[in-house]
């Protein structure tokens, strides 16, 4: 067993979770499974109606760092309106009476997460090679969010989670207090119980677990997550002007290993 680092930030990010197309899109606070494995399977080119290809990715666990949680923001969207039905765009239903379709997008702007994926060794490298060569570029939950560069962080480490706690340089929060010791405070959401937080974890449910992508079709299953606040070391907090460049080195690093 081994994994991958991945770091999602960008302008924009939108994790739905409970809408498919409805009039209301919304967004989880933080990275789905349903939208991890989806950008997975896009970059190996797997179609959405291909459900039994998602089952390889069943074994995958992952553990998301809330680097900076971004700012709600709610997209007033229409589509459509003010021309003939054979002009104007039909619906999720199919129908097309010639009005507008009016909806409201959630999105997170400027938030930052550090997503550690633990798997088989095969099948890391497979998400890493395909990353870095998609079949389908990768997005932030929807197409138009497009994330920054370096998105691939580690392609293999022998244990990515302690990478996110010890060594992935933090993304500044204005937001995050400055610490007034060693430690920074840090939230995290993880798939397994930590031992270190026997009682100290919040428990949440979500419905993100991912069994078909068909269009027609999908759905999903709920798991839990168990939300921590560690406390990692305050030379992980870089300054603005310097992140670029010490995420740079933290990848490259690994690759020259």
């Amino acid at each position: 067993m081994s994994g991958l680092v991945l770091r999602l930030a960008g302008p924009l990010q939108s994790w739905g979770e409970r809408s498919a197309f409805p009039l209301d899109r919304d967004t989880a606070p933080f990275p789905t499974r349903s939208a991890m494995i989806g950008m997975f399977a896009a970059a190996e080119g797997i179609p959405r109606h291909d459900s039994t290809a998602l089952d390889c990715y069943t074994e995958l666990e992952f553990t998301v760092r809330v680097d900076r949680p971004g700012i709600r923001l709610t997209d007033y969207h229409t589509v459509g309106g003010g021309r003939p039905k054979d002009q104007t765009a039909a619906t999720s239903g199919g129908s097309n009476k010639g009005a507008a379709v009016i909806t409201h997008r959630h999105y997170l702007a400027d938030a930052v997460f550090v997503v550690a994926v633990t798997g088989r060794d095969t099948l890391v490298d497979r998400i890493a090679h395909t990353l870095h060569q998609p079949h389908w570029p990768p997005h932030l939950g929807r197409r138009s969010c497009v994330p920054d560069e370096p998105l691939l962080l580690r392609p293999r480490t022998p244990d990515a989670a302690a990478e996110l706690l010890q060594h992935v340089p933090l993304s500044p929060d204005p937001a995050r207090p400055l610490p007034q010791d060693r430690t920074v405070a840090v939230t995290f959401l993880w798939e397994r119980p930590r031992l270190q937080h026997p009682d100290g974890a919040d428990l949440i449910t979500v419905q993100d677990m991912p069994r078909s992508f068909h269009p027609q079709g999908r759905r999903h299953d709920r798991r839990r997550l168990h939300r921590t606040v560690e406390h990692l070391p305050a030379e992980l907090a870089v300054s603005p002007h310097t992140l670029h460049r010490q995420l740079i080195d933290y990848a490259t690093k690994e690759t020259a290993a």
